[in-house]
């Protein structure tokens, strides 16, 4: 391993790795994305804490990342996880185990060595070790949830409305789906959150121009815009790993 300066204030775990074992995975040389140099002050939810374009000596892999609390916050690239993992900012929630138990970088190493034999595993590799990759970490100390509002579009309108027709309360798959301005666009209804739903496709044949009590519907809800935390948006487009469901309740179209 790679002797740091005396200056720097390694991670407690470092003391418990057997000299050498890290060889080859260099934790103190800043990476392309300058996310794996060993620095103190990091923050792991500072303005380049984003997923990054993995190099060709790394897996293409995707690591959910939960606040204290255990809330869902971003998902990551591999170097950006492990860089979280070896400055001790994080650690990894073990969902193989099936008690969610946190494991630092250490506890980690020594897990992946019993289970470096799994079938169908992502490891990364240095000269002595397969280190597994994780699925899921756990940041130490950051304990916020990013709030913003939402893209207005067609896939979040449904995830807002979860898949289901505002004028049936029948929940439906995507393709059975559309968009329905409550009050019509001729009659000067906005594309907005406010005025757009999700309806059945039939449904919204058969209301065609007019208001909802004209067609003889009634709304189940008043149409809202939502106050989500981007990470979700991102989440619902996206295909959940099936480790990741414990942590993320975002729901599905039917099926």
């Amino acid at each position: 391993m790679k002797i740091l300066t005396a200056k720097t204030s390694l991670p407690t775990w470092l003391s418990t790795v057997p000299d050498g074992w890290l060889r080859g995975f260099d934790i103190d040389r800043p990476g392309r994305d300058g996310s794996l140099g060993w620095n103190p002050n990091f923050s792991p939810m500072a303005s380049n804490y984003t997923p990054v374009e993995q190099t060709d000596s790394l897996p293409h892999c995707r690591v959910l990342v939960l606040n204290k609390n255990w809330q869902a916050v971003n998902i990551v690239g591999v170097r950006r996880a492990f860089s979280l993992l070896w400055q001790d900012h994080a650690r990894i929630i073990n969902t193989k185990s099936g008690d969610f138990s946190p494991l630092d970088a250490a506890e980690w190493i020594q897990y992946s060595d019993v289970e470096k034999d799994g079938p169908e595993e992502d490891y990364i590799h240095t000269i002595r070790l397969k280190i597994l990759i994780p699925k899921v970490m756990l940041l130490r100390s950051y304990d916020r949830l990013p709030i913003s509002e939402i893209k207005f579009n067609r896939e979040n309108v449904f995830i807002r409305d979860n898949y289901t027709c505002q004028y049936t309360g029948k929940r439906c798959k995507a393709s059975d789906l559309t968009l329905d301005h409550v009050i019509p666009r001729e009659r000067g209804g906005r594309t907005s959150w406010e005025n757009i739903v999700t309806c059945r496709r039939d449904i919204n044949s058969l209301k065609a121009n007019r208001l909802p009590y004209e067609a003889g519907l009634k709304l189940i809800r008043k149409p809202v815009r939502p106050k989500w935390r981007p990470f979700s948006a991102v989440v619902a487009s996206s295909n959940i790993e099936r480790e990741w469901e414990h942590f993320l309740p975002v729901e599905r179209s039917a099926t």
